[in-house]
C-alpha cells in the first residue's frame, strides 16, 4: 500500500466513521472521489486500436482536483498553454506568506482568508510598483498560484507569483524595464500586504477573531530573481495543480502508519516523518480547497481582460532591451498518446460506460 488511493480505500470509510458529522462537504467529497478513481464506480472508457482492432477497456479517472492521479495531464496542458504567452527578459518570483498565529483563522474562514491573501498580495505588488522610485508605472504583468501545505503537510498558507521584470505605463504606453537583480523592496512589500489584508478583514466583520501579536509580526515576503519566464513556469508547473503530498513521497504504511519523505529547507537530506494514518488523513484533508475557489489568479496585462495585448507587452520589452533579448522557447514534452499493449498503435475512444448506463458511442 504505497499510494493515497490505497490509504484512502483502506482507512477512508473509518475516517468517514469517526468525524463524517465534524467534516466538511468538501472533505467528504475528495475522500469519496479519491476511493472511486480508476475503478467501477467511476465507470470505463473503451478504447479500440486503429491497427488490430483489439479492445481497451480502461477504468476513468474521478477528475477531482485534490486528487494526484488526475493532476499530471492537467499540468501539462496549463504549462504549454502559459509557455505560449511568455515574454522576454527576466522575470522574478514573490512569494507571500502569513504569520503563524493567523494560520487558524484562515483555516476556519478558508474562503475568505485565501480572497483577502490574493486581494492584498496582489494589491501590494501594484502599489509600490506605481512608485516612481521604484518602476514608476502602473500596469506590471503577473499570475499567482496559492500553496497550502508544508513539507511535511502542515498548513502553511502562502502564494507564489511570477511577476515580469517591468511594468506598462498606462499614462504614455511605454515599457518601465525593473532592474535584473532586484523588482520591489520586499520590506515595504510586507507592510502594505499586512495592512491591506487587515483591511479585507475589517469589512469582513473578522477582524476581532485575530489574535493581536498578528499585527506585531513582520510578515514574510521573499523575492527573487529568475532568469527567464520559461524557468519561473517550469519551476511553477507542478505547484500549479499539485496536491499536498504526491504517491511517490509515500515510502511505505505499516502497522497503522504512514512513512513519507520530505527535506528541510536548505537541506538536501532525505528524512522520513512517520504519521499515525488518521492523521495523515487529516493533513491531507486540510489542504481541500473551497469548492469553485480559483488557486491560479492572473493580474495586469496577465489578465486575459485586460486591453493591451501580450504582443504589444512582448514588442515594447525588445524595444526595452535594444532588441538584444532572446524571445522564450515555447517546446513542452507533448503528451503521450494512449497505445495499444498488442501492436503499439494508437488508440481511440470509443464509448464510455457510466456504471449504469452508456454515455456515448463513436461509431
Amino acid at each position: 500500500m504505497t499510494s493515497i488511493s490505497e490509504i484512502f480505500t483502506t482507512f477512508g470509510p473509518e475516517y468517514l466513521q469517526r468525524y463524517a458529522n465534524r467534516m466538511p462537504k468538501t472533505h467528504r467529497k475528495v475522500i469519496d472521489a479519491i476511493m472511486a478513481c480508476r475503478t467501477e464506480a467511476c465507470g470505463i472508457a473503451l478504447y479500440q486500436c486503429e491497427t488490430c482492432a483489439e479492445s481497451h477497456p480502461l477504468y476513468r479517472s474521478c477528475g477531482n482536483r485534490h486528487c494526484p492521479t488526475c493532476q499530471s495531464h492537467k499540468t501539462q496542458q496549463w504549462l504549454q498553454k502559459q509557455i505560449q504567452r511568455q515574454l522576454p527578459g527576466h522575470h522574478f518570483l514573490i512569494t507571500f506568506t502569513v504569520p503563524e498565529p493567523l494560520r487558524y483563522f484562515m483555516r476556519q474562514n478558508q474562503r475568505l482568508a485565501y480572497s483577502a491573501l490574493f486581494k492584498a498580495s496582489s494589491d501590494a505588488i501594484k502599489k509600490l510598483a506605481l512608485d516612481q522610485n521604484h518602476i514608476g508605472a502602473d500596469i506590471p504583468g503577473f499570475f499567482g498560484v496559492l500553496h497550502t501545505w508544508g513539507r511535511t503537510l502542515h498548513y502553511h498558507p502562502h502564494i507564489h507569483y511570477i511577476v515580469a521584470g517591468g511594468a506598462l505605463a498606462s499614462t504614455d504606453g511605454s515599457w518601465h524595464l525593473s532592474r535584473t537583480d532586484f523588482f520591489l523592496p520586499v520590506k515595504a512589500l510586507s507592510k502594505i500586504f499586512s495592512a491591506k489584508f487587515r483591511d479585507q478583514i475589517k469589512q469582513a466583520g473578522r477582524f476581532d477573531q485575530i489574535p493581536a501579536e498578528v499585527w506585531h509580526t513582520d510578515w514574510n515576503v521573499n523575492c527573487q530573481a529568475v532568469s527567464s519566464s520559461e524557468a519561473s513556469l517550469k519551476y511553477l508547473a507542478p505547484y500549479v495543480f499539485k496536491v499536498a503530498i504526491s504517491n511517490s513521497r509515500i515510502v511505505k504504511v505499516q502497522d497503522r502508519t504512514v512513512l513519507i519523505r520530505y527535506r528541510k529547507p536548505h537541506s538536501d537530506r532525505p528524512r522520513i516523518l512517520a504519521l499515525e494514518v488518521m492523521e495523515f488523513i487529516r493533513r491531507f484533508l486540510q489542504h481541500v480547497l473551497p469548492t469553485g475557489f480559483m488557486k491560479v489568479r492572473y493580474y495586469g496585462f496577465m489578465n486575459p481582460n485586460c486591453a493591451v495585448p501580450l504582443d504589444r507587452i512582448r514588442a515594447l520589452i525588445e524595444v526595452s532591451y535594444g532588441f538584444a533579448v532572446d524571445l522564450p522557447k515555447s517546446d513542452v514534452e507533448p503528451r503521450r498518446p494512449n497505445t495499444c499493449t498488442n501492436c503499439g498503435g494508437l488508440l481511440k475512444l470509443r464509448s464510455v460506460l457510466l456504471p449504469s448506463k452508456v454515455l456515448f458511442w463513436s461509431g
